[in-house]
């Protein structure tokens, strides 16, 4: 298949802001099971490219005189395969750096018996793993605002509430907390009824051992398909946030943030 993306990102300062650098995580990965036929970034300033210790594309946007806003936008053609849910080992680290538990993925009470009921079984490992995304969707209700990209698993568990970063951190909080290495997905999903209409999306590869990696999105109970687009892997989100960046300035600001997937014929 292939999709079309286009994402826009706009920065704007209540006062002149004299200086800007952002890390910008926006291409999608270079890696078996999808291929960008296209793809480009329009921002103004300077950017250096580099793949970073994950193996993403990331670009370091810099300003150096005084700026209002900044426009960034993304657009590009993505052709995936339909069998991607199974990725190959490959990437410059080994599984086990993504087996260590961060802030936002510590087990506690909550998440070590959910990993007990799913995950302590005799059944198969993927078997395992696709009852324990079926009992997330089961523990979480989808709702917008109701948790921050800081708030750990646990938070969002207990809360019952959340959105696609919560359902990822608590499939991951699980299966590391079993000693089974998960790495933290973003990326763009593409649903047709949404009329192109489209976000960010997160969700999850686990590790398989020698068979490689397990993609699974735990907020919409799947294994992954050819409607994601994989942009970024990392522990956790603080690895593959889309921006992130300093400037010297006013405290006052807004973003806005569009994004349209559509399929091209």
């Amino acid at each position: 298949m292939q999709l079309h993306v286009r994402h826009d990102t706009l920065y704007r300062y209540a006062e002149p802001v004299k200086y800007s650098a952002q890390s910008l995580r926006l291409t999608p990965r270079r890696e078996s099971g999808q291929r960008a036929v296209a793809w480009q970034i329009a921002a103004p300033g300077r950017r250096v490219e580099q793949v970073d210790a994950y193996g993403n594309v990331t670009h370091l946007l810099t300003l150096e005189e005084p700026h209002h806003e900044i426009r960034i936008a993304v657009q590009g053609i993505v052709e995936t395969s339909d069998d991607s849910a199974l990725l190959p080992n490959e990437g410059p680290l080994s599984p086990l750096a993504y087996l260590a538990p961060t802030r936002l993925t510590v087990a506690e009470a909550g998440i070590q018996s959910l990993t007990e009921r799913c995950l302590g079984g005799s059944a198969g490992l993927r078997a395992r793993l696709n009852a324990l995304v079926e009992a997330i969707g089961t523990r979480l209700r989808y709702r917008p605002g109701v948790t921050d990209v800081s708030d750990p698993a646990e938070v969002a568990l207990a809360r019952g509430e959340g959105v696609c970063q919560d359902y990822s951190r608590i499939l991951i909080a699980c299966c590391r907390t079993r000693g089974i290495p998960a790495r933290y997905v973003s990326g763009y999903l593409y649903e047709p009824d949404n009329g192109g209409q489209g976000e960010s999306h997160a969700w999850v590869d686990v590790h398989l051992g020698a068979t490689g990696w397990l993609s699974l999105d735990p907020t919409h109970d799947t294994e992954q398909t050819d409607h994601y687009i994989r942009v970024g892997v990392g522990r956790d989100y603080a690895d593959v946030a889309p921006l992130k960046g300093v400037y010297h300035g006013g405290p006052s600001h807004s973003l806005d943030v569009a994004v349209e997937l559509t399929r091209v014929a």
